[in-house]
């Protein structure tokens, strides 16, 4: 092949690509779609997933149409009780808001503070842990429970204790929409001697 045939040959295709292109960009804005400004639609994205590592996230549980409901915001790292009560007093952001959520827990004169040990948590109220009702105390539990605690347990199986002006209240377990008292087991009447 010659070079005068070579240089036809780089001068068609370029002909060629530059026409398909200036197609593709003709097709693409007679679309009909028109441009828009920015659309606030709550919060932004946050990080990319590495691949076999799930990106953190800290379980909040507020009050709903439909009761108890879990609401999920990402996080840098791991997020123990203490923070996740923090972010749970601040309330709902607007997005969850806009979900219906809603914080039910009182103006508290204080913070709470939180004791984790494996499996145990033990939230230190400001105030008689006795004075709180019951949605609020299951939002106290579930966020606990679902936040990062040692040892590697589900959930449902963190048990959490609410401690305030000498009050305690609990063991309790997040039951995915409340807060229970945790059932000790005891020995079995059958399991008693006779006397």
């Amino acid at each position: 092949m010659t070079n005068s045939a070579r240089a036809r040959r780089i001068a068609l295709a370029g002909l060629l690509a530059g026409a398909l292109g200036g197609l593709a960009a003709s097709t693409l804005t007679g679309c009909g779609i028109a441009p828009t400004g920015v659309i606030d639609a709550g919060e932004p994205a946050y990080g990319v997933k590495a691949p076999g590592k799930p990106v953190p996230d800290v379980q909040l549980y507020f009050l709903g149409p439909a009761g108890l409901r879990a609401a999920s915001r990402p996080a840098k790292a791991a997020v123990g009780p203490e923070e996740a009560i923090r972010l749970l007093l601040e309330g709902p952001n607007e997005a969850e808001r806009q979900r219906g959520l809603t914080n039910v827990l009182p103006v508290l004169p204080g913070r709470i503070t939180a004791d984790v040990r494996n499996d145990e948590v033990t939230l230190r109220l400001p105030m008689n842990a006795k004075r709180l009702d019951t949605p609020s105390v299951s939002q106290l539990v579930c966020t606990a429970a679902n936040a990062s605690v040692p040892g590697s347990r589900h959930p449902a199986e963190v048990r959490v204790t609410l401690v305030g002006d000498n009050v305690k209240v609990g063991p309790m377990v997040c039951g995915g929409t409340n807060a229970f008292p945790l059932i000790q087991a005891g020995p079995s009447p059958s399991a008693t001697p006779a006397g």
